[in-house]
């Protein structure tokens, strides 16, 4: 097929260039006719002016079609939820402990910024093992860690937008997913913050298949769990790292910075 196309194509250059040269053709033979001249002449305007016409009306055909399918092809919105569909502020919520500066640096190392916060979200061991480990980094603010980690929950605050986006989109007929990397612990302490989960088709959250975003496996774990086609699916998530895991798997992606933008990308995709 490809050889045939390519065939057909040369032909019609050459077809082109002989058309082409018909006016000069007429203009330097010996018995020059002024009638054949400016046919030939007329025929390579005509000719050139199709072409144009043509290629103009092959170029818009193509490109409704790419968004025919691009506006067709979306089924599936999956969303990351913190800092997409809630806020999770750490910050805010370790200041409220009044901690002196330096006090306050030790404990937030030692707890949200540590290796252990992103491992509990894994999800392998239970909430005292993890707390554990969490002390066992600043063994010196032990008991104002435990308290800390205890009412991680207060960290997570639902965004206003979040329950009319997605009941809005559920009624458009898209099929909604949550891809979170979130720990069980939290999952328990934050539900009246995730009254949007109702909405959803299904779930897949880290601690419960002891899987990490951006690891490929948790990728396809949500893929396989739903039967889902990356190419019908479109993922939002806040953090580059993420969005780039879900590319590889063939997964839309589109990488969240604030509600206008989003929906911005979003419409761009065909969803609206």
């Amino acid at each position: 097929m490809k050889n045939w196309k390519k065939y057909a194509a040369i032909i019609g250059v050459i077809a082109l260039l002989m058309i082409f040269c018909l006016p000069m053709y007429f203009a330097l033979k010996g018995d020059f006719s002024q009638k054949q001249f400016m046919a030939s002449l007329f025929t390579v305007l005509f000719v050139a002016v199709m072409c144009y016409v043509l290629l103009m009306l092959f170029k818009y055909l193509n490109k409704k079609k790419e968004e025919q399918q691009v506006a067709g092809g979306i089924k599936n919105i999956i969303f990351d939820v913190g800092q997409v569909l809630v806020d999770y502020d750490w910050e805010t919520y370790l200041d409220s402990f009044g901690f002196e500066p330096v006090k306050r640096e030790r404990i937030a190392k030692a707890t949200f910024q540590s290796p252990v916060w992103d491992e509990r979200d894994r999800g392998l061991y239970e909430e005292d093992v993890y707390l554990k480990q969490f002390q066992e980094l600043d063994p010196e603010d032990a008991e104002d860690i435990e308290k800390v980690i205890r009412g991680t929950g207060g960290t997570i605050h639902k965004r206003p937008y979040a329950d009319t986006w997605v009941k809005y989109l559920k009624s458009k007929g898209y099929h909604l997913y949550i891809l979170s990397n979130y720990a069980s612990y939290m999952i328990d302490h934050t539900k009246k913050e995730l009254t949007f989960r109702k909405e959803m088709d299904g779930e897949v959250f880290s601690c419960y298949v002891n899987q990490l975003k951006p690891e490929p496996e948790i990728y396809q774990t949500i893929l396989d769990k739903y039967q889902l086609k990356p190419e019908e699916s479109v993922f939002i998530d806040d953090r580059p790292e993420n969005c780039q895991g879900a590319q590889e798997q063939g997964i839309h992606t589109i990488c969240f910075k604030d509600f206008k933008q989003v929906t911005a990308d979003l419409e761009k995709l065909g969803v609206k």
